[in-house]
């Protein structure tokens, strides 16, 4: 499968952003998010990669490090909690038979309905990516320090004008050593860590548009090596 942008996330966020009647407990409107003025004293990094690359592994030590990290993962499994932004609309466009008898999402159900059916994959992508991406604006405006970085597995270019990042890093793996990480260490079955992994951009795709490439073929030891060598060359020696 080729992997195709499923969402023109700079248009959402723009569009609800803006939207009046949209309830941002944010408080996010026009001249909230300080784009510009932000970006001079806070450098914002990008952490992209596909599923079993090691992207968890490197916030991890980030964090160890003192590092500021949003993770888009948790941000995306928060606004779909009843009676957050996205709820109700999953649940319109998927049905009752996403939900688990207490109401909550069953994403285990749904991500197997939406990494084997690729409309259902862009239905939830066009449901979701604004208002994770609204968090993440709101999560960077109020963020202090020298630095701070966003786990983004689905990083895209048009999120450097969105974001106002300075830099992005893509952690990359071999897709057979992703497949067998996710077997392993993840119980996926091989049908699943397949298809989840043939719905994401290539390694060739991803290395195109992003500054640098951290490879995470080894040991920790040898990933936290190349993290510190990375802060080091982006003046960022502590968190």
């Amino acid at each position: 499968m080729t992997y195709r942008s499923t969402f023109p996330l700079l248009w959402s966020v723009r569009t609800l952003l803006n939207h009046d009647k949209f309830p941002l407990s944010s408080g996010l409107r026009e001249g909230g998010v300080t784009g510009g003025r932000y970006r001079s004293q806070v450098k914002r990094i990008v952490i992209a990669g596909g599923i079993g690359a090691g992207k968890s592994a490197t916030s991890e030590h980030l964090v160890s490090l003192g590092w500021p990290v949003i993770d888009s993962d948790k941000i995306a499994h928060n606004v779909t909690e009843p009676g957050l932004p996205a709820y109700l609309p999953l649940r319109d466009a998927f049905g009752d038979a996403v939900l688990s008898e207490d109401g909550t999402l069953d994403r285990t159900f749904l991500a197997d309905v939406v990494f084997h059916d690729h409309s259902a994959l862009r239905r939830l992508n066009l449901i979701t990516h604004g208002h994770i991406g609204i968090e993440i604006l709101h999560q960077l405006d109020t963020t202090t320090g020298p630095a701070a970085f966003i786990a983004l597995p689905l990083f895209r270019p048009e999120h450097r004008e969105l974001l106002q990042l300075d830099e992005v890093w893509a952690v990359l793996v071999q897709p057979e050593t992703a497949l067998a990480r996710l077997i392993e260490y993840r119980g996926f079955t091989l049908a699943d860590a397949t298809a989840r992994l043939e719905s994401q951009m290539s390694n060739a795709q991803r290395t195109a548009i992003v500054d640098r490439v951290i490879w995470n073929e080894g040991t920790l030891d040898e990933l936290h090596q190349q993290l510190a060598t990375a802060l080091q060359e982006s003046g960022l020696e502590r968190g």
